[in-house]
């Protein structure tokens, strides 16, 4: 079998970083995991090819030379997705599709013509697909309840890769959180109970990134690292050792719950193990906003006490928010920004509620009649996908204020100052060059906040104090800044999209009205005329 592996188009959002990688020199923020690991989990003897096409496009020979295309895809990418479905089966290949997207929205892959779904986790349906080859089935579509057991997952093909395309390579600890927050369907897709690799089998993977050369990123994409903790510990214990005889030669990002601030001894392992960067869905600082969405692990504590005594250990902090939450009280968008501020938080990855299908949020939204067309997506640029309950265009309006404070220049600038200085300045010990992309990156950063933008004369000073008194943590800061030229250019385009989006809902509205007053008129019409 000769197949094709296709990765559709990322469309710009919070987290592509496209304005920061054209900096770089790089292509894409970081490689599918997913579908290397499908390559990994395919027959032995099938011949592969590989494109990710945020990276380079497929070719027409390529087109003509595969039996088989696969694509896998997240919401985000649906319109590529489609349209590669269609052309393989335009050009008589046999199309087979997996990933998030296919798998909590089937139907749409069915509705252009995909041949073989398979949905849920490969290690258990990729099997079943290619049995269902073998026997010259058709079409198919590939499903298990069942969980699979993670520590017999191959090792992602990173071989199939174009290294210096990306900013961070993926990897792969656990599946599933323990928590249950009404709007995630994290749960949904990989269940409540997390399931881990053994340590050996990590380290293995992280000796084979090693052996191909890579030193930057490494993004260890978890939805929730310390899910299982006492698993995480033991993992990061043999991490240590492994991070210090080879000397550090990656930066390793990942995403954790906030009660993570609860445990003394994980923090300092995450640290020591080389974590500079977590992800962490706050969502908002209204407490009752997260006791009504079942956040209550972060209602425990101080939510700032939290992130502060994180970022004092040396981690970087980039948090989800949301706004839109059920009986959210007016000003909410003013008070995610003022916390972002009072955090220091560099990043934070800041969208409008969406009602993701089957999540818990989903079907009370349905039940209730407030679900509205249109697949939800947490996509900066994007109303929310039900009635909320508050009015939208002040939500909305809300959200544009806050967006594009947080993501000015200046604010910006300070905050990531006011992160850094309070970091604790430890690193393991690296002789990690810099790289050829993270030169070019720094140098057009020098040029553009050192000397373009309006904050030059904030920029010299920081950066003078950083090397001073935080000269291990200089090149991350660097680095941070250069992500905050993505956020300024994005800024514009996520309020130009939200304000088209305000303009035709209000258009929406004035039609709604002309016709309830044609109707009133023409029935008061009819009434007069019966009275005559």
């Amino acid at each position: 079998m000769k197949a094709l592996l296709l990765w559709p188009i990322m469309p710009n959002s919070f987290w592509s970083y496209q304005e920061t990688l054209d900096m770089a020199g790089l292509r894409s923020t970081n490689p599918p995991l997913g579908l290397i690991t499908v390559a990994a989990l395919l027959p032995s003897d099938w011949e592969l090819r590989f494109a990710d096409r945020n990276v380079r496009f497929e070719t027409d020979a390529d087109w003509e030379w595969c039996d088989l295309v696969i694509i896998s895809s997240m919401i985000i990418q649906r319109q590529d997705f489609r349209d590669l479905i269609q052309k393989g089966v335009a050009l008589g290949k046999k199309v087979a599709v997996g990933g998030p997207y296919p798998t909590s929205y089937p139907e749409v892959a069915t509705e252009v013509g995909a041949h073989y779904l398979i949905l849920d986790e490969g290690e258990l349906t990729v099997p079943l697909f290619v049995e269902a080859l073998n026997r010259g089935e058709e079409t198919g579509v590939f499903r298990s309840a069942e969980k699979p057991d993670v520590t017999l997952t191959p090792i992602a093909r990173y071989d199939l890769l174009d290294l210096d395309a990306y900013l961070a390579i993926t990897i792969q600890f656990s599946r599933g959180c323990p928590f249950q927050c009404e709007f995630c369907d994290i749960i949904n897709l990989y269940g409540r109970k997390p399931r881990t690799k053994t340590p050996a089998q990590m380290l293995k993977e992280f000796e084979t990134i090693y052996n191909l050369g890579w030193r930057r990123y490494i993004f260890v994409v978890d939805d929730n690292f310390i899910g299982n903790t006492r698993n995480a510990k033991v993992f990061l214990r043999e991490l240590i050792p492994w991070m210090e005889a080879h000397h550090y030669p990656f930066k390793l990002i990942t995403e954790a719950s906030l009660n993570l601030a609860e445990d003394d001894e994980l923090i300092e392992l995450m640290a020591k193990a080389g974590f500079v960067l977590i992800f962490m869905g706050i969502e908002t600082p209204d407490v009752e906003s997260l006791v009504g969405i079942h956040k209550l692990q972060n209602t425990r504590q101080s939510l700032i006490d939290s992130c502060h005594k994180i970022t004092r250990a040396g981690i970087q902090i980039m948090s989800g928010f949301i706004m839109g939450f059920d009986n959210e009280r007016s000003g909410a968008g003013q008070r995610i920004r003022d916390f972002i501020q009072d955090t220091g938080i560099p990043q934070g990855q800041f969208s409008m509620l969406q009602a993701l299908q089957n999540t818990a949020m989903w079907s009370r939204l349905k039940s209730e009649g407030r679900l509205q067309d249109g697949l939800a997506t947490f996509h900066q640029g994007a109303i929310m996908n039900f009635v909320p309950t508050r009015p939208v265009e002040e939500i909305t309006r809300e959200y544009i204020d806050a967006f594009w404070d947080i993501y000015s220049p200046e604010p910006y600038l300070k905050r990531t100052f006011r992160h850094f200085m309070m970091m604790n300045g430890w690193r393991g010990k690296s002789d990690r060059p810099i790289t050829r992309q993270e030169w070019q990156l720094f140098w057009k950063l020098l040029w553009r906040q050192g000397g373009v933008r309006s904050v030059r004369f904030r920029f010299w000073y920081q950066l003078a104090v950083i090397a001073i008194r935080k000269p291990r943590l200089l090149a991350e800061y660097l680095a941070t800044l250069g992500v905050g030229e993505h956020f300024f250019n994005y800024r514009y385009e996520v309020k130009a999209q939200l304000e088209q989006q305000l303009e035709m809902l209000k258009q929406e509205q004035l039609a709604e009205d002309d016709a309830e007053r044609e109707t009133i008129h023409t029935s008061q019409s009819e009434l007069t005329t019966q009275a005559r």
